[in-house]
């Protein structure tokens, strides 16, 4: 049954979105993009179910944090537990989310030796215990959707998509590679539109989202004017280029006058200590030093300490 709060439904065609990037897309990176380009849709991190369901939970349950200007926004899961599922969506039916993720595409080695994330492409019938305990919990008020890879070792396009359109999703995001694929494998983006083709064979109500090497806001609307994808994810393109989602050229944030980009150094440098004060190690800001200090004479030596 469709969730009766569907918001996948209101977004604009094509629309844009921020993809869930592990320690990188918090809420406060979340709204300087919001601020700086406006995606039209912003998923958490990566927000581990047992973690929520263990004595450490402590330590995890900061990914949910999100506010009221990051709407509509999406919190992306993922473990192995049904169990850990239901509890989890238990409770976030009561912290204000658009959308309920669930990750079947994450690739890191020691996730998916874990038998999570991508390697769940191999296990269907855990994945749809997985699906419907989440939809359970959640009581139809929220929307489910899944974020996943085309296959494990090869391209199962018909197999896993059929499966996935079983299952009556609101959403699914297709990234253009197997699990086993490096990020030196280009995104198939021939292997999306098929997925496309083949849901509107068996269920045109499913949102289709496209993600995978896409480089500029014109890159991601000639992919889904070919792809037939009904919104375009983007996530390291958007590290590197905060105002992705404008309609600017691909090198623009690359090309800004370094005062600017330390301006917006500075922004979000005082967004984080605002927001998260003692909570987070403020070290962790270092991540985002080799974005805001490239494309000038010297930045290559350029070291923070």
């Amino acid at each position: 049954m469709k969730s009766s709060n569907d918001f996948w439904k209101t977004l604009k065609n094509p629309f844009f979105v921020l993809a869930p990037m592990e320690s990188v897309t918090d809420t406060v990176f979340r709204r300087l993009v919001k601020e700086l380009s406006n995606p039209d849709v912003l998923f958490t991190e990566f927000v581990n179910t047992d973690g929520l369901c263990s004595r450490g939970k402590d330590g995890v349950i900061h990914r949910l944090r999100h506010e009221k200007s990051e709407k509509p926004i999406v919190a992306q899961l993922w473990g192995n537990s049904p169990e850990h599922y239901y509890k989890v969506c238990q409770d976030i039916k009561f912290l204000k989310f658009d959308g309920v993720d669930i990750n079947l595409g994450c690739s890191v080695p020691k996730v998916v030796k874990n038998e999570n994330c991508g390697a769940l492409i191999n296990n269907p019938s855990l994945v749809k215990e997985i699906v419907l305990a989440t939809k359970e919990a959640l009581r139809n008020e929220i929307p489910v959707s899944v974020k996943t890879r085309l296959g494990y070792r090869r391209y199962e396009t018909q197999k896993w998509g059929s499966f996935l359109l079983s299952l009556d999703l609101a959403a699914i995001t297709i990234h253009g590679r197997t699990v086993r694929s490096t990020y030196a494998v280009p995104s198939n983006w021939d292997e999306i539109k098929k997925f496309v083709e083949l849901k509107n064979e068996i269920n045109k109500d499913v949102v289709i989202i496209g993600n995978g090497d896409v480089t500029s806001y014109k890159d991601g609307l000639e992919k889904q004017k070919y792809s037939g994808v009904d919104g375009i994810m983007i996530g390291r393109a958007a590290v590197t280029n905060p105002y992705i989602f404008s309609d600017v050229p691909k090198n623009y944030f690359l090309n800004l006058p370094i005062k600017e980009k330390i301006e917006i150094l500075k922004k979000h440098a005082k967004m984080f200590q605002d927001f998260w004060q003692d909570e987070k190690d403020f070290r962790v800001m270092k991540r985002f030093y080799k974005t805001y200090f490239s494309g000038f004479d010297g930045a290559s030596e350029f070291s923070v300490k």
